[in-house]
């Protein structure tokens, strides 16, 4: 056999470079479903984040809305409120956190109105420090969000948020 004879691709060679190529697309094709069930559907990726238009709320009040299935406390805290949480000594926590670590913007305090304890919603503006109170238990928390008195054992946890505006609220 000569030399150029060896290096010329036969019938035989382009048989199986064409079941190769045939047979790796179809696995591909069988396997692309199977990969592509396992990332989220479209109502999972909706709920990833919101964005919560916070223009109306005036100082003192607080909305919730609803992220993920579970409820997130918005308030427009008052500076008596906001002095008041910053004038905490932080010895005096059983969770200790400074309010400048939980808000980002002072004014706005946002959280998830989870209580810590076994997860009831508690209840705005009442309780010991005028705050919130989860009366299944008795769980007291102040203007910041953190637990001061009750079985709870850590403070409210606050989300990922930022602000994308003076108006809008962007949590997750």
């Amino acid at each position: 056999m000569s030399e150029s004879d060896k290096k010329k691709p036969n019938r035989r060679d382009f048989i199986l470079t064409a079941t190769t190529a045939a047979g790796a697309v179809g696995v591909g094709a069988a396997v692309w479903p199977l990969v592509d069930q396992m990332n989220p559907d479209a109502s999972v990726k909706a709920l990833a984040s919101t964005e919560v238009d916070v223009s109306s709320v005036q100082p003192g009040q607080s909305i919730t809305v609803i992220w993920r299935g579970k409820p997130v406390f918005i308030k427009r805290r008052t500076q008596d409120e906001i002095d008041s949480a910053r004038a905490v000594d932080l010895s005096e926590l059983k969770h200790p956190e400074k309010d400048e670590d939980r808000a980002k913007n002072p004014e706005w305090l946002v959280m998830l109105g989870v209580c810590t304890h076994l997860g009831c919603v508690p209840l705005t503006d009442k309780g010991d420090y005028n705050a919130w109170f989860c009366p299944c238990h008795g769980s007291h928390y102040d203007t910041s969000g953190r637990i001061r008195k009750g079985p709870a054992p850590t403070n409210m946890e606050v989300p990922k948020y930022e602000f994308v505006n003076s108006n809008t609220i962007k949590i997750g």
